[in-house]
């Protein structure tokens, strides 16, 4: 955030480009980005604040330590839902069954409102671990976006 000099009315910036135009405006007498930038540096540095959301390292270490045990354990349970499947007459309303069943089922049920099960087989788990396994890499893997945001020097 940018404060605008005090007591002057700016009108708000328009960027444009050779497809569209876009207007930054100016709130409560803040600028939302810096007057001195013109235009191909306020749209890139536009577009650098929303693809990084403006993390900071150690906020995108503390997503790390919260996310990287949620999708693997989240992932596991998949796992034990696939294998599950496969013994479609256990009680999965009894105790040990019941930690991989309840946490999924929400999930798994709105997910075949939209997969029904193919030939008798029900891919959703699958999909969930497919796509739980996809995020973990996208964001935590080595070269995830929130380990390399956490790796930024300021």
């Amino acid at each position: 955030m940018f404060p605008a000099s005090r007591g002057s009315v700016r009108p708000p910036l328009t960027l444009k480009s050779k497809k569209s135009a876009f207007t930054v405006p100016y709130i409560s007498g803040i600028e939302l980005l810096p007057s001195n930038l013109n235009p191909p540096q306020v749209t890139s540095e536009f577009r650098r604040g929303l693809l990084v959301a403006d993390l900071d390292p150690a906020s995108a270490e503390l997503a790390i330590g919260i996310l990287g045990p949620f999708l693997s354990a989240f992932a596991f349970l998949f796992i034990i839902r696939i294998v599950m499947y496969w013994y479609p007459k256990l009680p999965v309303d009894k105790f040990p069954y019941v930690i991989a069943y309840a946490p999924t089922v929400p999930l798994l049920m709105s997910t075949r409102k939209v997969i029904p099960p193919l030939g008798g087989v029900d891919v959703t788990p699958v999909l969930w671990f497919g796509l739980v396994s996809f995020l973990n890499e996208i964001l935590l893997g080595p070269k995830g976006l929130l380990v390399l945001i956490s790796q930024q020097v300021s």
